[in-house]
């Protein structure tokens, strides 16, 4: 199995509710959201962008940017669209996605 850590994810991160928006690519998922939570990098930084709203995992770095370069040239509200399909109230995802425990199978 593969650990979190090398996902290769396109993800979509904000301040709050319909806020700013920030696409993104990355080889090691939950390294890179660490990185934006901690304040690491320029845009992310500078807008204080730390809420999870959005992701895909992909199996290959190519078609996961591909997948990001059309994300980044639409409308806004299509980002919007796509965030609230799986996420309406724009929670952040980091637990639910890096803090979970399987439960066990009964058999």
């Amino acid at each position: 199995m593969v650990a979190a850590d090398a996902w290769i994810a396109v993800y979509m991160m904000t301040d709050h509710y319909r806020g700013t928006l920030y696409t993104g690519v990355t080889a090691n998922f939950q390294s890179r959201i660490i990185q934006h939570r901690e304040g690491v990098g320029g845009f992310t930084r500078r807008y204080d962008l730390k809420r999870l709203v959005w992701y895909e995992i992909h199996d290959r770095m190519t078609d996961a940017l591909q997948r990001e370069t059309s994300i980044k040239r639409w409308r806004r509200q299509w980002k919007i669209n796509l965030i609230e399909r799986d996420n309406p109230r724009w929670d952040d995802l980091y637990d639910g996605v890096f803090n979970w425990t399987p439960v066990p199978r009964v058999v």
